[in-house]
């Protein structure tokens, strides 16, 4: 029965996580399929830390949730990159990895829709598209969209990729695709999104897209990325297209 390694970074999600990861552990996927959760707690908030001990210590013994931990916060890509490593230590080549952010803005019960639509080659992998199907009510998340979709088309005429969302934290990957994917890294934050579309269409993967739900959090309910973020998101954009080799790593 192949495994669906799903990736959670956690940065100051006291009253998130735990229906988070309650939802997933409920989520139905194909009948072939189970789910293990790899919770990367970014090291900045007591009370979320406290959340994810309490649900390691209650899940851990029954193999469905692994927590790790930073010393320091060192941001969402780094999580990823921290997580992707512990779950290809134990992936078999049948196995995929799922990217899911902790605060559920994505709901697991797409998960089941993005597995049934991996194709079968191991370079393969499929992102949700948040903008397929979402309604845009107020001023900020058609700004919100607006951006997303300009960062999208600026990914896509480099990459040459024909995406809708490149920047959705739904992002699942076959294993071998991910292990030629993960040395290519070196985004410790928000960064990392247009990093992992880069190198899978670097490494000519097959990628497809799904319509996706989407419950966007605003300042007031703790949403952290920013017109930082979005100015790093287009400098990486730009370095990828120039990059020829894996980045160095001390």
């Amino acid at each position: 029965m192949p495994t669906l390694f799903v990736v959670i970074p956690v940065f100051e999600e006291p009253h998130t996580l735990e229906p988070c990861v309650r939802r997933a552990l409920a989520a139905s996927l194909p009948p072939e399929w189970r789910a293990r959760l790899m919770l990367v707690d970014a090291a900045r908030a007591a009370a979320t830390a406290a959340v994810a001990d309490r649900l390691a210590s209650e899940l851990a013994a029954s193999g469905r949730l692994e927590l790790l931990r930073h010393a320091a916060n060192r941001g969402k890509g780094a999580a990823l990159r921290t997580g992707f490593l512990r779950a290809l230590e134990m992936a078999g080549e049948r196995d995929a990895v799922l990217t899911q952010d902790g605060d559920l803005e994505y709901d697991p019960a797409d998960w089941r829709a993005l597995l049934e639509a991996l194709p079968p080659a191991p370079l393969a992998a499929v992102i949700g598209n948040r903008w397929a199907q979402a309604s845009l009510p107020t001023a900020w998340r058609r700004l919100h969209a607006g951006v997303n979709r300009a960062l999208t088309a600026l990914s896509n005429l480099v990459t040459g990729l024909r995406l809708g969302d490149m920047e959705c934290g739904f992002k699942l990957f076959r294993v071998h695709l991910l292990r030629q994917v993960l040395p290519w890294l070196s985004e410790d934050r928000f960064g990392v999104e247009p990093q992992l579309v880069a190198a899978m269409a670097r490494l000519r993967a097959e990628v497809r897209e799904v319509p996706v739900s989407y419950d966007p959090r605003d300042r007031s309910r703790g949403k952290k990325i920013g017109p930082r973020d979005g100015l790093r998101a287009i400098w990486g954009i730009l370095v990828e297209r120039a990059r020829r080799s894996p980045p160095r790593r001390n």
